[in-house]
C-alpha cells in the first residue's frame, strides 16, 4: 500500500485550509450591504415619485416592481448583472432583481435550442423550484394562520 500524506480527514482539512485563499468576509458583507441598499433606495425613489405624481400605494408598488424587473432583465441580457453579482454577492439578489435574473439567464443560455424547447422549456429551471416551494410554503402558512 502506498504511503499517502493526506490519509486522514484532519490532514486533508488542514491541507485544504492551507491551499484555499482567505475570503474577505467584511469586504464582501460591506459590498452586499451597500449594493443591496442602493437597489432598495432606487426602488424607494421610484415609489416616492409615483406617489408624488398622484398614484395610490398599490399602483406605485406595481410600477416599482415592473421597473426593477425590467432593469435587472436588461442588465442581465447585457451581462452587467452578473458582474454586479460577483462584486456584491447576495446584495444583488434582492428578491425581485434576483428573480428577474434567474429567469432571464437560462432564457439567454438556452436560446440556441429554440424558443419553445430552449427559452420556454428552460426559462424556469432556476426560478421554478423557488416558485414551487415559495408558493407551497405560503399556502401551508396561510392554512395554519386560518386555524389560529
Amino acid at each position: 500500500m502506498e504511503n499517502n500524506p493526506l490519509e486522514t480527514k484532519q490532514e486533508y482539512s488542514k491541507y485544504v485550509d492551507k491551499k484555499s485563499p482567505n475570503s474577505p468576509i467584511l469586504k464582501n458583507c460591506f459590498n452586499a450591504f451597500w449594493v443591496g441598499g442602493l437597489i432598495c433606495s432606487i426602488g424607494q425613489i421610484i415609489l416616492f415619485y409615483c406617489k408624488y405624481k398622484g398614484l395610490d400605494e398599490t399602483s406605485s408598488a406595481t410600477i416599482v416592481s415592473i421597473i426593477l424587473i425590467g432593469i435587472s432583465a436588461l442588465l442581465t441580457s447585457l451581462n452587467i448583472f452578473n458582474k454586479i453579482g460577483k462584486f456584491a454577492g447576495a446584495g444583488s439578489l434582492i428578491p425581485i432583481t434576483g428573480f428577474a435574473n434567474s429567469i432571464v439567464s437560462p432564457a439567454i443560455e438556452y436560446k440556441s435550442e429554440g424558443y419553445v424547447m430552449g427559452v420556454g422549456g428552460k426559462m424556469f429551471t432556476v426560478a421554478g423550484p423557488v416558485l414551487v416551494f415559495g408558493i407551497s410554503t405560503s399556502v401551508i402558512i396561510g392554512i395554519i394562520a386560518a386555524f389560529f
